[in-house]
């Protein structure tokens, strides 16, 4: 019972080494007493007794000490572990966080590329159908081909208001695009007598006229003659002898007037507005 109480109330590095120290004077005790030498004085065995104790303390010593540093070692590695995977996890979140700001970046600028596009679609096409029907674009199709001649026998000439008759009657009958000798007529076209020659988009053309329209085949030969111009070119046709000839054609293409390039501007006089000069025309 008190060897129990000596071992609960002794410290732990006075009980180890006491322990040690008692195994071993009793082992070496009872090899002399076997091999018949005499026992040692007791100061002896004192000096034996601390000079151990100071060994095994030391050694207790240092070997707590590293004990206390290589925990104290492994504490700091994983206080250093625990701080950089929180500083990792916060960078995760921060790149997490960016991703999904550029992909819904992302989706709305593609929501607003298809809706340019979509719309860049539908004005091409509005430019399309505007330049075929202003005559700045080429267009192919059924129509009429109508060509007017010079009389043979009065020696009468097609003059500028003859065609101008003709085409307006072509535009009344429902004609979508009209071209005479191949030069396309727009709103800006003028058509005009320059000595022999009749001038359209500022180019010399000559008899026989060749006058293509385009438009519904079944009703625009009838639609022209029952127009006003119509029959009055047809009148002036009978009058004065002119060649007049007319068929369907399945297939023209008349070619489109290209946008002529401005070569200067005049500035206008008395408050008029300047006026631009372009590229072959008269000022």
């Amino acid at each position: 019972m008190a060897d129990v109480q000596d071992r609960v109330t002794m410290p732990l590095l006075a009980r180890i080494t006491s322990q040690v120290l008692d195994e071993d004077y009793a082992h070496v005790a009872a090899r002399r007493r076997e091999s018949g030498e005499p026992a040692r004085q007791r100061g002896a065995t004192w000096w034996t007794w601390l000079g151990v104790t100071v060994v095994v303390g030391a050694l207790l010593a240092v070997a707590g000490a590293q004990t206390s540093e290589q925990a104290g070692m492994r504490e700091s590695s994983r206080a250093t572990l625990i701080s950089r995977l929180e500083a990792e996890r916060a960078v995760l979140a921060d790149t997490q966080a960016g991703v999904g700001r550029l992909q819904a970046a992302n989706v709305a600028l593609q929501t607003g590329l298809d809706r340019i596009t979509s719309d860049l679609d539908a004005d091409q096409g509005d430019i399309a159908r505007l330049r075929t029907r202003t005559g700045f674009g080429p267009v192919r199709g059924p129509g009429v081909r109508i060509v007017v001649s010079d009389a043979r026998d009065s020696g009468e000439t097609v003059r500028d208001e003859d065609l101008a008759l003709l085409v307006n009657g072509l535009w009344t009958a429902g004609a979508e695009a009209v071209a005479i000798n191949g030069e396309r007529l727009t709103p800006l076209t003028y058509i005009q007598n320059s000595g022999p020659a009749i001038n359209v988009n500022s180019q010399p053309l000559v008899a026989p006229y060749t006058v293509e329209a385009i438009g519904d085949q079944r009703t625009l030969q009838a639609n022209l003659l029952d127009s006003s111009s119509g029959a009055r070119f047809t009148d002036l046709v009978r009058l004065l002898g002119f060649g007049f000839e007319r068929q369907n054609a399945s297939d023209l293409t008349l070619p489109g007037v290209g946008l002529r390039r401005l070569r200067h501007a005049t500035s206008g006089l008395s408050g008029e507005p300047p006026r631009p000069v372009e590229e072959g025309g008269t000022p």
